[in-house]
C-alpha cells in the first residue's frame, strides 16, 4: 500500500470513528432534545448512520479492517436537559466536521468531494443546531485540540469501557 493509500485508510478510519460516535450522540441527543426539534436530530442521527455505512465500505475498499464502534462514550459535557442536547448536536458536528476536513486532505477525486460534501453538511447543521456560523468549520475544533488530533484520536465523544 503507497503512502498516500495508508494516510487515506487512516483518515477514513478516523471519519469512521467519529461517525460512530455521532449516531451514539444522536441517541443522546434525540432523548433529551425538546419535541419541536426531534425531527431535526433524527434526520442528523440517519445522515451520520448513512455516511458510517459508506465508510465502512470504503475502508474496506482500501483492505482495512473498519473499526469497531465502542459499547459507549463519555460525554463532554452532562447533557441533561434539552439546552445542553442542542449545545452537544452542534459540538458533535463540529467534531465531525474536523475529521472530514483531515479526510479532505488526505483524498483525491471523487472521495475528496465526498468528503468536502460531509464537512459542508455537517458545518450546517452546526449551524442550524447553534444559530451561529464560524468562519472555517473543522478547522476550529482542530485547533483546540492540537496534538491530540495528529496522533488520529479526535472523536465525537470518548469511548468508555
Amino acid at each position: 500500500m503507497s503512502q498516500a493509500d495508508e494516510r487515506q485508510l487512516e483518515a477514513l478510519q478516523a471519519a469512521l470513528a467519529a461517525e460512530h460516535a455521532a449516531v451514539y450522540g444522536y441517541g443522546v441527543v434525540g432523548g433529551r432534545v425538546q419535541e419541536s426539534r426531534r425531527t431535526e436530530a433524527r434526520t442528523a442521527h440517519d445522515a451520520h448512520r448513512a455516511r458510517r455505512d459508506a465508510l465502512v465500505r470504503a475502508v474496506r475498499d482500501l483492505g482495512g479492517r473498519p473499526v469497531a464502534a465502542a459499547a459507549a462514550y463519555a460525554l463532554p459535557f452532562p447533557v441533561p436537559d434539552s439546552a445542553a442536547a442542542v449545545r452537544f448536536a452542534a459540538e458533535l458536528e463540529d467534531r465531525v466536521a474536523g475529521v472530514y476536513s483531515d479526510l479532505v486532505r488526505a483524498s483525491t477525486g471523487e472521495r475528496r468531494r465526498e468528503a468536502a460534501g460531509a464537512l459542508r453538511e455537517a458545518a450546517v447543521r452546526a449551524v442550524r443546531w447553534r444559530g451561529e456560523s464560524v468562519a472555517f468549520p473543522g478547522l476550529a475544533e482542530r485547533a483546540a485540540t492540537g496534538a491530540e488530533d495528529a496522533e488520529g484520536t479526535a472523536g465525537t465523544a470518548t469511548p468508555t469501557a
